[in-house]
């Protein structure tokens, strides 16, 4: 989430990825039958907690894991009380005003353990294992540091913060099993930052922009236009092949949900 206090911001400085009208790299293909599960990742925005749509959009949305940022408890009630019949399996991190996590599942999971922050990092990341119909895949589900800086300044925090989510997404990485296939999902805080740049000398590609290169996944209306950026991410590795991706422009939070169906791109044994 950008967060909410835009005062001050002058608006030509927020440099604002708009979309180029490119072709995609890949095509939708989720019918050859074969083992593949559904994820999703989506910042609810704490400041609406429990909201009605927000709520709607995640039991429409078919998807067999749904990783969440910026829940807290109030998410937390609410979305036990609204989707455990969907999702059986479900679980919550809380951590100040939006920097919680949440998991709701049809597929079984078990937790890898909360990475906290350190040094300039405002967000914990969550390792999970979800066992798919193919095997197991462990998730990393992020919050980065948003654009702005520790004084408070979107227009400093621009130009200033994109190695901070470099150094959060370095120490995360390393929690990380290399034996088991692997997605990191959430709200990056950036369309193709250093963080990003990060993950691709390790193998990882961003599945949205394969799909819908010109889709945001962000937005933010003021009295002179509405800001758009792609934020949120699924990122995959190599023994992962995303079918689909896209984005689902529905919700009330500042935030779309983004969504992919992922197969084996091989034949695994773990």
């Amino acid at each position: 989430m950008f967060h909410p206090v835009l005062r001050g911001l002058v608006p030509a400085l927020l440099i604002t990825v708009l979309g180029c009208a490119r072709s995609p790299l890949r095509t939708p293909n989720t019918t050859d039958g074969g083992p593949s599960f559904k994820v999703m990742t989506y910042n609810v925005n704490f400041g609406i907690a429990g909201d009605a749509e927000t709520i709607r959009v995640i039991r429409e949305s078919g998807a067999d894991v749904v990783f969440l940022q910026e829940t807290n408890q109030e998410w937390q009630q609410e979305l036990e009380a609204t989707t455990a019949e969907l999702y059986p399996h479900r679980a919550f991190r809380h951590w100040g005003g939006a920097g919680g996590l949440g998991v709701l599942s049809r597929l079984p999971i078990e937790d890898g353990g909360l990475i906290r922050p350190q040094g300039d990092g405002w967000f914990p990341g969550w390792r999970l294992i979800v066992t798919t119909s193919f095997g197991r895949v462990q998730v990393l589900s992020v919050h980065l540091h948003p654009p702005v800086s520790e004084g408070g300044s979107f227009v400093a925090g621009y130009f200033t913060t994109s190695s901070v989510r470099k150094g959060e997404m370095e120490r995360f990485v390393t929690r990380l099993d290399p034996a088991l296939p692997t997605l990191i999902v959430g709200d990056f805080n950036e369309a193709d930052g250093q963080a990003l740049r990060f993950l691709a000398t390790r193998g990882f590609k961003s599945a949205l922009p394969e799909f819908k290169p010109s889709a945001n996944t962000w937005h933010w209306p003021t009295s002179v236009m509405t800001f758009r950026d792609r934020l949120d991410h699924i990122v995959y590795d190599n023994r992962l092949m995303p079918l689909s991706a896209d984005v689902l422009y529905q919700g009330r939070s500042d935030h779309f949900p983004v969504v992919s169906v992922l197969a084996p791109a091989r034949p695994l044994t773990f």
